[in-house]
Parts: structure tokens; C-alpha cells; sequence
């Protein structure tokens, strides 16, 4: 029986969301639980929006986080396609669209984060994507596979992982590619110079081409249909379609609006959380892409992007709002799968944070793991190809002691040994 005096509203029908919500089922929680998301979709999980789903290889039933009838059964309430306009944090309930007001005992903002869009002539051009939600990844497969039947030709803005993983799997429906990056390697603020050169060639093996040093100036059209894009080197590159893939934003208003305290954009903006994912308001949490969390281990504000972030921090929030003690100090990480390449990532070595990086194994052939070093220290490691490493790199990141370089270079000595 659900005691209907105590309510736990989480605003955000996304992978944290729908684990926050299963979490507080699983921890005994018996009062109500609501969850609302603006999208109609069911919770789903991101990653096979880049990846299996949208290069053909997955089902679409396989991206939700839980089977329909699972959120009935468990008691919570969902609201989806309703999207919270207003939140009183005095009265402490959330507006809805359709003007429905819920009071809540604890609050969880799990609003994740946009893309960021291109702010230039032709973007509302029929043929100009992003890829956030499954609606997105549900057009752009139709779009891939239409391209890759017809010779289309995509552009891709940005060399991040989406840009990527998309130049991926267009590539395996035949499409051609072109990516434009204003870095002069893929990757730059995540790997940096060192090793994007390695992306640039496993991408060019695959017939995607790239033009390094320029952005987007201008799309160009006719009827409403993509016809070209021009960078700001003066080059025009024939299209069929576009996709903005130059990062993502969190979607804060909702927070900003009601006067809770926010991360500033040299952290990455978002909701300002502390370790236990609880905002400036006592009774208001955060998780996943929007919380920029005060991260203990790392002893910074950190605000994280990925599906493991999404995965673990609404439980964690879960646990908070239920009075325990929580100090979420989760290693960031992540993966990608590009053609014949995976990888996993763990750490943070964002540019000018390192010293050296180290790698052990052969980079030449794609079997390797880096290493971002600090005086010696390892602040992330990237394992290319090679499996069943990342919990000892998430080892050498957690000890914060010196390593020796060589020794973690030489592929004979095993990682445990260097704890």
C-alpha cells in the first residue's frame, strides 16, 4: 500500500529518473513516487541513440529502461509528454503544462541536458538534425539508411563522440561523410592532440573525410531541402543533410527560475549540487547530466555527460533524499564504439590538467590503454581494444599516488601490481 502522506516528485523521465525511482522502490520507500517527463517515450537509455539502435543493429524495444507494466507494478506514477513549467519551492510543488500542481516532500531534478544548436543561416532547413532524444534517433536511422541507398552526402559539425559515432554508423549504411571540426584533431577537449590523430585515421580507413580548422557558416538550400554547407575558409561542401554535433547544454531554467544555486560555465554549468546530490534547497536533489556536483574525489565541480553518471547518480540521489548518507565520488566514465574499435574511458584529464601521457600496449594496431599523468599521478586511462582493465584504472586514479612511467608503459607488468 502506497502511504499517500509523504510524495517524491522527480522531474525527468530519463535514465536517472527511472533508476532514482526504482531505487526508492528497492530501498522500501512507501509513499508516492511521481515521474514526469516532457517526452511521451517511456525512460530509455541514450547510448544506443549513437550507437546499436541508429546503426540498424538494435531493436528499438531494447533501449528502454524498463518494461511498460514495471512502473504500474512498482507504483510509480508517471506523467509523460507534460513537461514542468514552475516550481514553488514555499509551497513545495511543480506546475505542470496542462497547469496541474503536485506538492512534493523531496524533489529530484533529473532534466539532463540539449544540444547546443548551430546559430547560423539554414538551420531550419528540413535536413538539419541533432541527436538527443529517440525521436531524434528514429528520424536520423530513416535519414542514414535513405543516404546510404541514395549516395547522400551528411556533414557532421563537431568531432566529439556523437560526431563520431554517427560518421560511424552512416558509414555503414554507405552514406558519405564529411566532419567539420574547428580543433585540428577529433576528440580535442577529451583525449587532446596526442591521441586524436588516431581517430582521424581509423575514420579516414572508413572513407569519412574530414576539414579540420573551420566551422559552419552558412546552409544552403532550395524547397526546403539541404543542398550545401559552407565553413568560414570560404569552402562549400555539397549535402543532403546536416547534424549538429557540437555539444549539449544542461537544461537548468526550471532551477534557474526558482533561485536555486547554479554551476558556473568554467565547471560546466548545470544545477549546483553537493555530495550527496542535494542543491542549495534542503528538499530539492540532482542527478545525472544537469548536477554539477561538488565531486570528493576529485576535488572540484564536476558536471558529467555520460550513461554511467545517469546510471549511478540517481540512486544516489535516491538514497539521499531518503536521509542516508550519501558521498558520491564515482571515477567518471564512459564508452564509445566506432566500426571495429571500443573503448572505455575512466578518469578526468580535460586539456592543460596533465603532464604526460603514457601508452601501454600498441597504439598502431588499436590495442592499447593511455594514460593522463600529473607529476606522475594517473588522472585517466583510455583502454582501446583491450578488456577487463577498468577497474584497475579506476584503482590507479583512486590511490592519487606516483607511478613510474615506464613501469606503467611495459605491458609485463600488471596493473595491480603498481597499486
Amino acid at each position: 500500500m502506497v502511504d499517500a502522506h509523504r510524495t517524491f516528485v522527480i522531474v525527468g523521465a530519463g535514465l536517472a529518473g527511472a533508476k532514482a525511482a526504482e531505487t526508492l522502490r528497492a530501498e522500501g520507500f512507501s509513499g508516492r513516487v511521481i515521474l514526469i517527463g516532457d517526452e511521451r517515450d517511456h525512460p530509455y537509455e541514450r547510448p544506443p541513440l549513437s550507437k546499436g539502435y541508429l546503426a540498424g543493429k538494435e531493436e528499438r524495444d531494447s533501449v528502454f529502461v524498463h518494461e511498460t507494466a514495471w512502473y504500474a507494478g512498482a507504483d510509480v506514477e508517471l506523467h509523460l509528454g507534460q513537461p514542468v513549467t514552475a516550481i514553488d519551492r514555499a509551497a513545495r510543488s511543480v506546475q505542470l503544462g496542462d497547469n496541474t500542481v503536485i506538492h512534493y516532500d523531496k524533489l529530484l531534478l533529473a532534466t539532463g541536458a540539449e544540444p547546443r544548436r548551430l546559430d547560423i543561416p539554414g538551420t531550419d532547413l528540413v535536413g538539419v538534425h541533432h541527436l538527443r532524444r529517440l525521436a531524434h534517433a528514429d528520424r536520423l536511422r530513416n535519414v542514414l539508411a535513405a543516404l546510404g541507398r541514395d549516395n547522400g552526402h551528411l556533414i557532421i559539425a563537431g568531432a566529439g563522440w556523437i560526431g563520431l559515432e554517427v560518421a560511424s554508423a552512416a558509414r555503414g549504411y554507405g552514406a558519405e561523410v564529411t566532419v567539420v571540426e574547428p580543433e585540428q584533431t577529433p576528440l580535442h577537449q577529451v583525449i587532446g592532440p596526442e591521441l586524436g590523430q588516431i581517430f582521424t585515421d581509423l575514420h579516414s580507413e572508413h572513407g569519412v573525410r574530414f576539414h579540420f580548422g573551420a566551422r559552419l557558416t552558412e546552409i544552403t538550400g532550395q524547397d526546403g531541402l539541404v543542398l550545401a554547407a559552407r565553413t568560414d575558409d570560404g569552402e562549400e561542401h555539397p549535402a543532403h543533410d546536416v547534424l549538429a554535433a557540437i555539444g549539449a547544454a544542461p537544461r537548468s531554467a526550471l532551477a534557474e527560475a526558482a533561485g536555486l544555486d547554479l554551476a558556473d560555465r568554467a565547471h560546466g554549468g548545470g544545477i549546483a549540487v553537493d555530495a550527496s546530490l542535494r542543491t542549495s534547497d534542503p528538499h530539492i536533489f540532482a542527478a545525472g547530466d544537469v548536477a554539477a556536483v561538488q565531486h570528493p574525489l576529485l576535488g572540484t565541480r564536476l558536471r558529467v555527460e555520460h550513461w554511467a553518471n545517469a546510471l549511478n547518480s540517481g540512486p544516489a540521489a535516491a538514497r539521499a533524499m531518503l536521509g542516508q548518507d550519501v558521498s558520491y565520488d564515482r571515477v567518471p566514465y564512459f564508452f564509445s564504439d566506432q566500426y571495429d574499435l571500443g573503448l572505455e574511458y575512466s578518469g578526468w584529464a580535460p586539456p592543460g590538467s596533465y603532464d604526460q601521457v603514457v601508452i601501454r600496449g600498441d597504439a598502431g594496431k588499436r590495442e592499447f590503454i593511455a594514460f593522463w599523468l600529473k607529476d606522475r599521478k594517473v588522472l585517466a586511462g583510455m583502454n582501446v581494444n583491450v578488456w577487463d582493465v577498468t577497474e584497475h584504472i579506476q584503482q590507479l586514479i583512486r590511490a592519487g599516488g606516483q607511478i613510474d612511467p615506464d613501469a606503467l608503459a611495459d605491458p609485463s607488468v600488471p596493473l595491480e601490481s603498481l597499486l
